[in-house]
């Protein structure tokens, strides 16, 4: 539960504007503290010629200098950035906009920026002239250390400009999304967990006959998108209690505050602290990530190419850029296992019921609305067919290719209908035998029925 717990409260650190400028402040200040003690000693021999050698005047003229225009230009900087999000979730959709909000490289740049400022703030309330009033005090490695901050953060700024060009570029939208889908698939999918699908039918028949009948369901105490589930805490429960739990959803479904989350058996055992133990395994959040939803960033890649081949944008280049990346994800993932449904403990014991995701679903996901909305294009319609070509040479499972064809057939029908010209439709037709004839060379196709 505690790994589940960190990763999420990280997801959160990562996707927030504060946290590393709120870091970078923090830092700035401890060294302007140092920087102080340091020219405050007579240890520090400063006679160096890169060394600040000027007077007070010229030392607060200077830090004041840098302070004006660093809050000026992280003003600048957090402006472009929300026009930047605004850009984002016009062109490629609101789900995007949680991709925005992890860009490292913002928040360093509004970090660095605002710990500049910090760092000249500090060291100049210390500096005192002849006529102040107080001791003669002008801190030569602190002024110093502000000039080379305000030399870095210059550089800075011109990684800004750059930077900021290039994250709200389709191109590298759609490879941000597919690195998160891939990285999902490594996380999600690396081995086998509990038995392997040949093993299904043993966990069914470790099911108790009267399951239905007794088992008894525990609901949701919140309201919200489930983010993830610790299965490790619920099987530590399941066998404090001795109990057979079937989970109800999985992560990316929404729940709704008293809506069924688990089947326990046996139901007898039910209770309060129970119902708060079983809750407590389920992190519910305002919106899904990808922690343990592979489908999210499938489903980001088909909002940006829906969007993009829209009669208000009609541009299809842009879908056959999603397409392409959906096609190196599923090809990614027919390679790997795809998790039982079934858990058990380490005396081997069924404990956890899962339900977990099929290729079916996830080839449903990546193409159906495509397939739907992109069937009057006959580039978007090839660049489909082309895709499921290219995913069939990676598997030889009958089961995947059997969904792959069912696709084949709705895009080749489809392509009927949308498709006014016959020349465009006799090509889809020449793609779609390129299809078949891949799937049958592999030697997967074997009985339909």
């Amino acid at each position: 539960m505690r790994n589940v717990k960190l990763s999420k409260l990280w997801d959160q650190i990562h996707s927030s504007y504060w946290f590393i400028p709120a870091v970078m402040a923090v830092v700035a200040t401890a060294l302007a503290f140092v920087m102080l003690s340091l020219d405050r000693t007579d240890k520090v021999e400063i006679d160096y010629w890169w060394i600040y050698t000027g007077g007070a005047d010229g030392a607060r003229s200077l830090l004041g200098t840098v302070a004006g225009s660093m809050i000026s230009v992280a003003a600048t900087a957090f402006s472009i950035t929300i026009v930047a999000l605004q850009l984002a979730a016009s062109n490629f959709g609101p789900r995007l906009l949680r991709n925005f909000m992890q860009d490292t490289g913002n928040q360093i740049v509004l970090g660095t920026f605002i710990g500049t400022f910090i760092y000249c703030l500090l060291v100049l309330r210390t500096i005192h002239g002849e006529g102040d009033g107080y001791e003669q005090f002008v801190p030569q490695l602190s002024v110093t250390v502000g000039t080379l901050l305000a030399i870095i953060s210059i550089g800075v700024l011109i990684y800004f400009i750059h930077h900021a060009s290039t994250i709200i570029q389709a191109s590298h939208v759609i490879q941000n999304v597919s690195e998160d889908l891939h990285s999902a698939i490594e996380r999600l999918f690396p081995e086998k967990i509990g038995c392997g699908e040949s093993e299904d039918s043993l966990g069914v028949e470790e099911i108790p006959m009267s399951f239905e009948e007794e088992a008894l369901p525990i609901r949701a105490n919140g309201t919200g998108y489930l983010q993830a589930i610790d299965d490790e805490e619920l099987i530590e429960i399941a066998c404090k209690h001795n109990l057979l739990v079937r989970l109800q959803t999985r992560p990316g479904k929404f729940l709704v505050q008293g809506g069924d989350l688990v089947l326990v058996f046996p139901g007898e055992k039910v209770n309060k602290k129970l119902t708060k133990q079983i809750n407590d395994a389920f992190i519910l959040g305002k919106e899904r990530t990808e922690q343990q939803d592979v489908e999210f960033p499938i489903d980001q890649l088909v909002e940006i190419a829906l969007r993009a081949i829209s009669p208000g944008i009609n541009d299809p280049f842009t879908a056959i850029r999603c397409i392409d990346r959906i096609s190196a994800g599923l090809c990614h993932l027919v390679q790997r296992d795809f998790p039982s449904s079934y858990r058990y403990d380490n005396k081997n014991r069924l404990r956890i019921i899962a339900e977990g995701v099929d290729f079916q679903g996830l080839v449903d996901r990546a193409f159906n609305q495509i397939r739907q909305y992109g069937k009057s294009d006959a580039g978007v319609t090839i660049r489909l067919l082309e895709t499921i070509a290219n995913i069939a040479i990676y598997t030889n499972n009958s089961k995947y290719c059997k969904a792959l064809r069912h696709h084949a057939e709705k895009i080749l029908q489809d392509s009927h209908e949308g498709l006014s010209q016959e020349q465009d439709r006799k090509d889809v037709q020449q793609r779609y035998h390129t299809v078949i004839k891949a799937l049958d060379c592999n030697g997967a196709i074997k009985n339909w029925d």
